[in-house]
Parts: structure tokens; sequence; C-alpha cells
């Protein structure tokens, strides 16, 4: 276990100490050239948790900095009835958010501003595999954005900032802060201890200089784990979504189980079964560690995709699963992705 979870308590007590402190803290086709320039960190970020208060003052006076730079840059997102969040990544006005926020292309949008104005837009493209979206602002004028920092430089421990707003935008309500740490962080998702609310999806996840390092996707199965899309994912797929493209669309024959994972954890863990599902009507559990899968030993949760891939929509197939110290063998007959 990393040192700086040892200690919850303290942890605990100094995120909301911070989050007390700054609660009335009001402040193109291709991706923006970064304008932030590197600035060195408090020593107290460095640290496996805060050890007095100089270092927790330390923590507050950078949070703020981070926050008089992101503040004006984060939205809320109306769509029809649904509300989300997301940030401008673009003095031209792309914005970035989840993509079951945006959802399909060219759908009209009203972005809420931080300080409460409102202005139209349009959904772009989007990755379904991922959960990315885009949206870009119709008025044409040079609007204030943030820079998209490095996702695959996160480390597990580092201090990050949640903006958002849960609940969807409240007047007189300026974007709601979370500080927090990174879990884990991969490829195609990042985990964090900061709280996500409805609401919140599609909003920014920053780093400690104020760059955009992940988008909110979901709330995890605590409430001190949640899953954000790296920002790395929206760089290299920046000109299919300028262009509307959906990405990640699944053919809907294909064969379909129903449960999701880490693809980065060390097995093949099952953070969620899609009520249902195959998976649940064969009785597999949120937590359950699939170790084969007809007869093909499983280590990790990429496994799994290639395998179901090969078979057809109505298989039967053995899945052995362990569930605590209980091992147990279940036996699912595949579905259509279309009726999923």
């Amino acid at each position: 276990m990393p040192a700086w979870r040892k200690y919850p308590v303290f942890r605990a007590v100094s995120a909301v100490a911070l989050f007390l402190a700054l609660c009335g803290l009001t402040a193109s086709s291709v991706a923006e050239e970064p304008k932030t320039t590197e600035i060195k960190l408090p020593a107290a970020l460095e640290k496996p948790a805060p050890e007095n208060i100089e270092d927790l003052k330390a923590i507050q006076q950078q949070v703020k900095k981070v926050l008089e730079k992101v503040i004006p840059c984060t939205v809320g997102v109306r769509i029809g009835g649904a509300q989300g969040s997301g940030v401008i990544v673009s003095k031209d006005g792309y914005v970035l958010t989840a993509g079951h926020v945006s959802g399909p292309p060219n759908r009209d949008v009203v972005l809420v501003l931080h300080d409460g104005k409102t202005v139209k837009g349009k959904t772009l493209g989007l990755n379904r595999g991922i959960d990315s979206g885009m949206i870009k602002i119709s008025e044409e004028r040079e609007w204030p954005f943030i820079d998209m920092g490095k996702s695959a430089e996160l480390k597990p421990g580092q201090w990050v900032v949640s903006c958002g707003h849960p609940g969807g935008y409240k007047s007189g309500r300026p974007p709601v802060v979370r500080l927090g740490r990174v879990l884990n962080n991969g490829k195609t998702s990042i985990t964090s201890d900061c709280t996500l609310v409805g609401g919140d999806s599609g909003g920014p996840l920053f780093d400690m200089q104020g760059r955009v390092v992940g988008i909110h996707s979901r709330i995890g199965m605590t409430i001190t784990s949640n899953v954000h899309v790296p920002v790395d994912t929206y760089r290299d797929t920046w000109e299919q979504l300028v262009k509307g493209e959906e990405l990640g669309v699944p053919n809907p024959n294909a064969p379909y189980l129903g449960v999701t994972g880490d693809p980065d954890a060390k097995n093949c863990t099952l953070s969620d079964v899609r009520e249902g599902s195959p998976a649940e009507k064969a009785g597999l559990k949120a937590n359950d560690i699939i170790t084969m899968f007809d007869g093909q030993k499983i280590e990790k949760f990429d496994d799994l995709g290639p395998l179901i891939r090969k078979k057809k929509a109505g298989d039967e197939v053995t899945v052995d699963v362990l569930r605590g110290e209980e091992k147990l063998t279940l036996k699912v007959t595949l579905g259509k992705r279309g009726n999923g």
C-alpha cells in the first residue's frame, strides 16, 4: 500500500479543511499549444500526507492558484433536460466533456459559464468506447481556455483538483471544487478519490499546475474511487472528434457478456455487472474475479474481450470465478450486444 494511503483520517480532514476554505472562491481543428509555464510546486505536495498546518497552508495556496486559472474555463452543459459539465480547452471554443453527456453529433447545447451567462453550442464527435466527447461553442470570439496536460505522466498518490456542477448548474454557485489523489492511471481510464456526483460528468480533473489531465466519466463502486477519461485520448483522436465522427461504436450483433473492469488491475476483477445482462442472469456479481473463460486462463480484464469476440451470440460458455474464498463455475449464454 502506498504510504499516503495509510493516513485516511488525516487525508480526509485535510481535504475537508481545504474544501471549506475554498468554497467561497470564485474565480481550432488542432489542440491549442500549451500556455502554462511549469512552476515549482510546494514541497508539501510531495509528502505522503500533510504533516502540519504549514503544509496545509502551502497546499491551500497552490489550489487557489490553480482555481484562479481553471474556474473561468469550467462550464455547465445542458442538452435537452439533461445536465453535465465540461471544460474549454481552446481559444476558439472547443469543449471537452464525457461522451455520455454530449451524445451523438450535431445536437444543440446550452453552455453555462462560471458567472452564470449562457452561450450556445453544438456537439461534435465522441468515442463511446472510452466515454470521450467534444462540443464547439457557436459564438465566434476568443474564449478563456486551459491547457491539456499529459495524463500518461500521472502517478498514484499525486494530488489533483476536480471541478464540476454536481446536481447540475445552480444559479449563483460557481463550479464546485474537490481535492484528492490519483489512485490508478491507465491508457483508457484514471481513477481518483475525488468525489463525483451526478452532474459532474464531463467536468475536468486538473493537476496542480492547473492543466486538464482527465474528464469525469462515472462514479465508482465507492465514493472514494471514481473514473475519469485520460486527456491524452482526446489529443490522440482530436481530428476525428472535431469532424463529428463516432468512434468505438459496437457491432450490434457482437456477442455480449455485460461486465466492466479495470484494464490496469492485476487480475480480472469485475467493477460492474450490468442489470439484465447475460452475466447477471448467470449469477456473476461485481467484485467477482474471473480466472477462466471457456477453458482459457484469464489474468487481467483485457484478456476477456478477445475471447468473447471469438464466440457468437447464443453460445454457452463456462466462467470460473473467485468470490472471496469461494470458487465457482458458472454457465453463461452470451447475448447479442444490440439487445444488451
